[in-house]
């Protein structure tokens, strides 16, 4: 069934080694975050035999709970609701925090299930997203929480690029070992996990100029391990493959028409405004996968004649007109996805998942 995202597991594996030995060469622990493919069962199994993979990250509880049989620690990487703090104890070995009322529940929490429950304080510096801002409130935060009873804190971690697009570099990552070395000045605590972002942290692993700041420990890897690149400048590793996943979509509307719409316009579906460039006469195609499926413009067709013109609900509109290609309808066209595409594609019930080893 169409539209099918195919898996390549053997390309997946050669890609996992390559990030494991990089990272591990700065003596790094690794996180693989598993929610871009929803924590799909069949590529959850490969990261499994990976040994030098210490944790699984996600943001969703209902994804950490599909794979409790593993003995990879389970790390809640989104910052815990008021309302699931029992189901984070249960089934989360380490919590991402960033507001004192929500570790007051956990340790709640977790005094009711008879467990000690981990926690790593998130600092904002400066992509605004989760985080303390004010060293001052950190440090208030972990003077509390040192004395709670069944809270441990392990470590210190940052998000950048994933709203503000602020990169990782030496300054800001500096300043987040700062405030390890005042913690464990002030309170004498020694935290092991100094998590320093996700991807976009990697150029920092290859760049001649920068390197990662001594001192950061953890690195959160998701989308790298299948697009193949490092997503603060979306460079290409050329040791990786870019095409792990790969979006197959049928033709089934292939006619001349025009490249400007006729008639009074308004909003379309989605309530915006479109623009349109008046082109003359175009070979335009439908593809049957649309929005509730993928994020349009996260997709690059395999054949460069072909452009993305646009997409409805349940139709991707392409222009066929400049490729040397003939397409007939039935024809499956394919496209690699970049990371808001892979994150739909595993999202959509409507997309068969096939797995493959070539």
């Amino acid at each position: 069934m169409y539209p099918k995202v195919v898996v390549n597991l053997k390309k997946l594996e050669s890609n996992i080694r390559f990030l494991i030995d990089k990272m591990k060469a700065y003596d790094l622990t690794i996180t693989a975050v598993t929610k871009v493919h929803s924590a799909n069962p069949e590529i959850v199994k490969v990261f499994e035999e990976f040994s030098e993979i210490e944790y699984f990250g996600d943001s969703r509880i209902k994804n950490l709970m599909s794979y409790q049989h593993s003995k990879k620690k389970k790390i809640l990487i989104r910052i815990p609701m008021h309302s699931e703090v029992d189901a984070v104890v249960e089934y989360a070995d380490i919590s991402f925090n960033s507001e004192i009322s929500t570790v007051r529940l956990l340790n709640d929490a977790a005094k009711k299930a008879g467990k000690v429950h981990q926690i790593l304080l998130m600092v904002d510096l400066g992509d605004l997203r989760e985080g303390f801002f004010k060293e001052a409130d950190l440090l208030t935060a972990v003077d509390e929480i040192i004395n709670m009873e069944n809270i441990k804190l392990v470590g210190l971690g940052v998000n950048l690029t994933c709203y503000g697009a602020v990169i990782a570099d030496e300054k800001n990552l500096g300043e987040l070992i700062a405030y390890h070395e005042k913690i464990k000045a002030q309170f004498g605590v020694e935290l092991p996990m100094i998590s320093g972002g996700n991807s976009s942290s990697l150029y920092l692993l290859d760049d001649d100029n920068l390197t990662l700041p001594k001192g950061i420990t953890n690195l959160r890897i998701g989308d790298a391990f299948f697009s193949g690149e490092e997503t603060s400048r979306g460079t290409k590793y050329p040791e990786m493959f870019d095409d792990v996943f790969v979006l197959q979509a049928q033709l089934v509307e292939l006619k001349e028409k025009p490249s400007f719409p006729i008639g009074k316009r308004g909003v379309d579906a989605f309530g915006q405004i479109p623009t349109f460039e008046d082109k003359g006469n175009r070979m335009r195609g439908i593809l049957a996968v649309g929005r509730q499926d993928t994020v349009f413009d996260g997709l690059k067709p395999f054949d460069d004649g072909l452009s993305i013109v646009g997409a409805s609900s349940d139709h991707l509109l392409v222009d066929f007109t400049d490729s040397d290609q003939s397409y007939q309808v039935g024809d499956i066209v394919e496209f690699k996805l970049h990371y808001g595409a892979m994150l739909a594609v595993f999202t959509s019930k409507y997309v068969t998942k096939e797995y493959v080893r070539l």
